[in-house]
C-alpha cells in the first residue's frame, strides 16, 4: 500500500514539472500567500522559518508542528492594509499524533470586499443608483500539512499540500494546486532550516466571464482575456537560527532567511537574470518564556529617487508577544505594502494550546 501510494505521489509530482515546462510563469502569482500568517513572524521580519514552533508553521515551515507546546493548538490571524480596504486572516488547527508525526489544516483569505458593481448604472439614458451591486474580490489558500522525525538524529521534515482559490465577482475565478517541502536540523544552541514552496510550481486555472465585460473591453480597446493556466514558481527559503538562555530566565534568538525567487529578476538586494535574494533578519527576546520583544529588517532594496539618486531602503518591523497560560497573543507593527506613504498597518495573531491528557 505504501508503495503504490509513493508511486502516485512521485507520478503527480512529475506530471506537475512537464505541465509547468509548457505553460507560461507569471511573476508574483500568488503573491498573497508571501506576505505572513502570524504577528511574531510579521514582527521578525517574517525570519523564523528555522525557529517557527507553533501553529504557525503550517505556513512558515510544516517541519515545525513537531516543536508544538502542546499535542492540540488552534491558531487565527487577523491584519488590515491600506487603511482598512484590504482584510488578510488565517486560521488553523494542529494536532500532534506522536512523538514522530504532527497533521494540520489551515486556511488564508485575503480579500476587498463590497466593491461597487457600477457596469449597469446607466442603462437606457438614465442614472438609476438601485443597480448597483457589490462584489468581492479574494485570493484563499487551503493547507494540509504533515511533519514527520526522520530516523537521523535531530531532523524533521514536513510538507504541505495546498489549494488555491481566487474570485474577482462573477467576473473572473481560477482553482489551483501546489506542494510546499520544509525541513528543519538541530544541532546545540543552533537550528538550520530549508522551505520550497510551490516545488513543481503552482497551478492556477483562471475562467473569465466575458459576457459581462466584452462590451466595456470592446469600447475601452482593451483585450478580452482568454481562459488560462498560471504557474506560480518554485521559492526557497534557507535559514539559520541560534537561540540562547541566559541569566536563567532571559531567552535571546537571532535568526536569517534568505529569500530565492526563481521568478527571475526582481529588484532585492541580490538580483540575477535567473533568481532574485531577499535577506530576512529577525530577532526575539523573551522573558521567562511569557514576555517578548522583536525586530525585523526585510525588503532590502535599492530607490531611484528623482534626479537620478540611488538611495537604500529597508523595511523594519517591530512587535510583542504575551503568554497567558495556554493563551498566546503576538502584535506586530509594519508597512506590508511597502509603499512609499501608504499606511502602516496593525497585525493581531491569537494562538490556543489545548492540553490533553497525552500532555498531562
Amino acid at each position: 500500500m505504501k508503495k503504490i501510494g509513493s508511486t502516485i505521489f512521485f507520478a503527480t509530482i512529475l506530471l506537475c514539472i512537464q505541465l509547468s515546462k509548457a505553460q507560461v510563469v507569471r511573476k508574483y502569482s500568488n503573491e498573497f500567500l508571501a506576505i505572513g500568517v502570524s504577528a511574531r513572524g510579521v514582527a521578525m521580519g517574517n525570519a523564523i522559518t528555522a525557529s517557527t514552533s507553533d501553529i504557525f508553521s503550517t505556513y512558515y515551515n510544516p517541519s515545525g508542528l513537531l516543536s508544538m507546546k502542546n499535542d492540540l493548538q488552534l491558531g487565527y490571524m487577523h491584519s488590515e492594509h491600506f487603511a482598512g480596504i484590504a482584510k488578510f486572516d488565517y486560521g488553523a488547527s494542529a494536532y500532534r499524533i506522536s512523538t514522530d508525526q504532527a497533521i494540520a489544516i489551515s486556511f488564508v483569505r485575503f480579500g476587498v470586499d463590497n466593491i461597487p458593481n457600477t457596469l449597469n448604472l446607466y442603462a437606457d439614458g438614465v442614472l438609476n443608483y438601485d443597480r448597483v451591486t457589490m462584489f468581492s474580490v479574494a485570493d484563499m489558500a487551503f493547507f494540509g500539512s504533515y511533519a514527520q522525525k526522520l530516523p537521523i538524529q535531530n531532523l524533521i521534515i514536513g510538507g504541505n499540500v495546498k489549494v488555491i482559490h481566487r474570485q474577482a465577482g462573477n467576473f473572473a475565478k481560477a482553482w489551483g494546486f501546489g506542494f510546499d517541502i520544509g525541513a528543519k536540523y538541530f544541532y546545540n544552541h543552533w537550528i538550520f532550516a530549508a522551505l520550497a514552496r510551490d516545488i513543481t510550481g503552482t497551478f492556477n486555472a483562471w475562467r473569465f466571464n466575458t459576457d459581462e465585460l466584452r462590451e466595456v473591453f470592446i469600447l475601452t480597446e482593451n483585450e478580452i482575456p482568454q481562459n488560462s493556466l498560471e504557474v506560480t514558481s518554485p521559492r526557497i527559503l534557507g535559514a539559520v537560527a541560534y537561540q540562547y538562555t541566559f541569566f536563567e530566565k532571559l531567552n535571546l534568538l537571532g535568526e536569517v532567511n534568505l529569500d530565492i525567487t526563481t521568478d527571475k529578476k526582481r529588484n532585492t538586494l541580490i538580483k540575477t537574470n535567473i533568481i532574485s535574494i531577499d535577506p530576512q533578519i529577525g530577532m526575539e527576546i523573551g522573558y521567562e518564556s511569557t514576555v517578548f520583544g522583536r525586530f525585523g529588517l526585510r525588503n532590502f532594496q535599492k530607490e531611484t529617487r528623482d534626479g537620478g539618486q540611488k538611495q537604500f531602503t529597508v523595511l523594519p518591523s517591530a512587535g510583542i508577544g504575551l503568554v497567558i497560560n495556554n493563551l498566546v497573543i503576538d502584535y506586530a507593527y509594519t508597512n506590508i505594502g511597502n509603499v512609499s506613504g501608504a499606511l502602516y498597518s496593525h497585525v493581531i495573531s491569537v494562538g490556543y494550546r489545548i492540553a490533553t491528557k497525552k500532555d498531562q
